[in-house]
């Protein structure tokens, strides 16, 4: 699944090429797994209006949008990516992938495709003419400060890996750069997140913060279908010192990374580097 690196990058890369077109035409698909709310409501509500910005909230996609350049936000449309979605920009003369379930006509000749083979990814509309913005549940791992990163994990029981990966406390973080920063704060992802000093909480925070800023500055990992607004693929699974790295030597001391199952997901680590 695409964690905040690789959203960022595909907001990034969206908002570059799109903000300030004006979408003509909305086509969606017949399946109804990707839609939160009915196509026929997200089709009317976007044609005619123009992208003001798009935006990373949490693991979505933000696209905000209004009547004209000039005029207050309206509406927003919102992506969440799931196992395989992409967004794509192209033109209409591109080829159509298969499981294409959104294509949006923009007044400059382009398209902005949703495209998800599994569909797990969900596409969503507001009015905020009658609706508040979207917001994440979590706060944003990029911003937060020291003091509200440690008081996220005052008191809770669970191992600090399967914190890391709870969206209510912290929007966008997932297997990947959970594993990544513990290993980069040494860590073990078993240790109870409420048994962490401050000092330790502190070196998490800036290990996180780091190890996401490098990921969006190579265009995040692709360790599986992601890829960018343009179709390309990321290049942090290059910096990777731990994540799926099972058996192989630590790059830092040598001993044999481990994998182990925490909440469901494979959580890779060192045991010699990570306390």
């Amino acid at each position: 699944m695409p964690e905040l690196p690789e959203v960022e990058t595909i907001a990034r890369g969206v908002h570059q090429r799109l903000h300030g077109d004006r979408i003509t035409e909305a086509w969606f698909g017949s399946h109804p797994e990707p839609f939160s709310a009915p196509p026929a409501t997200q089709a009317a509500g976007l044609e005619n209006l123009v992208i003001l910005s798009v935006r990373r909230v949490g693991k979505h996609i933000v696209c905000t949008l209004a009547p004209s350049p000039s005029s207050p936000p309206q509406a927003e449309w919102i992506v969440h990516l799931g196992m395989t979605g992409r967004l794509l920009v192209t033109t209409p003369q591109g080829p159509v992938a298969p499981h294409t379930h959104a294509r949006l006509t923009l007044a400059s000749g382009r398209e902005m495709r949703f495209v998800d083979p599994r569909r797990f990814g969900r596409l969503d509309f507001r009015d905020l003419r009658t609706q508040s913005p979207f917001a994440a549940p979590g706060a944003e791992p990029l911003t937060i400060a020291p003091a509200d990163f440690a008081a996220l994990f005052r008191g809770r029981r669970t191992p600090i890996k399967s914190a890391l990966l709870n969206q209510s406390l912290l929007s966008g973080v997932g297997n990947i750069y959970a594993d990544e920063s513990l290993f980069r704060a040494g860590i073990r992802p078993r240790r109870h997140a409420g048994r962490l000093t401050r000092a330790q909480l502190d070196r998490l925070r800036s290990s996180l913060i780091t190890v996401l800023n490098h990921a969006i500055t190579l265009g995040g990992s692709s360790v599986s279908d992601y890829v960018d607004a343009d179709g390309v693929r990321g290049f942090f699974q290059l910096e990777h010192r731990v994540y799926l790295r099972t058996a192989l030597p630590c790059l830092v001391c040598a001993t044999p990374i481990r994998r182990i199952t925490l909440a469901g997901r494979g959580t890779h680590w060192c045991p010699t580097c990570q306390k």
